[in-house]
């Protein structure tokens, strides 16, 4: 096992930016729309959306290359930054979808 650096590029780290930025962008504002039954909630909140672009992209990045160098004995080089980056990229996603949900739930 590997121990990277603090915000080493590799392609976990990659993968999960880029899951992350474009997850981001549809995390929070999706459940709010559908929970809301209302089309115009994804242009209403697109200022959540920036917000969960710009804090999930570089939570994605630094997530999946600190991931993916560890998975790296057991898995492959390039099996474990895949899985890495998704992982880290559906960290910040998941956390902005509950945060969109409980905003229409109470």
């Amino acid at each position: 096992m590997r121990k990277p650096t603090f915000g080493e590029a590799n392609l976990g780290a990659l993968i999960g930016a880029v899951i992350g930025a474009v997850g981001g962008l549809f995390a929070f504002t999706l459940p709010y729309a559908i929970l809301a039954h209302d089309i115009h909630a994804l242009s209403a909140a697109r200022h959540h959306a920036v917000m969960g672009f710009l804090v999930s992209a570089p939570i994605g990045w630094i997530v999946g290359g600190q991931i993916s160098p560890r998975l790296e004995g057991k898995l492959g080089a390039r099996t474990a930054g895949i899985i890495g980056g998704v992982i880290g990229g559906l960290l910040p996603i998941s956390g902005f979808a509950y945060w969109g949900w409980r905003l229409v739930t109470g």
